[in-house]
């Protein structure tokens, strides 16, 4: 693989990362969090997506931190569409 390219509904996804972010802080006590996702081609390996989270203890970080990324994963309207060397390509699917 060359390449995804990631393409997104700007506003859908952002609102829907909104209800995401609301979700983790209802249900940890975190005391910060920042996400970001790449979209248009992003060479592969080169980061498409970072997730940061911080409380005052590892445990409840690590577990709001894993659960966020499988929430954007499962739930956010961003897609990625897989190019290869010979520029053919398909369609990534979350799993």
């Amino acid at each position: 693989m060359a390449a995804i390219e990631y393409t997104s509904y700007k506003e859908m996804a952002l609102e829907k990362m909104h209800e995401i972010r609301a979700s983790i802080f209802a249900k940890y006590d975190l005391t910060c969090m920042h996400v970001y996702h790449s979209l248009g081609s992003v060479s592969a390996g080169e980061i498409c997506l970072f997730v940061f989270t911080s409380s005052k203890h590892r445990k409840m970080a690590i577990e709001a931190c894993s659960e966020l990324v499988e929430l954007i994963k499962a739930e956010l309207p961003v897609w990625g569409r897989e190019i290869f060397e010979d520029d053919g390509y398909i369609w990534k699917t979350n799993q």
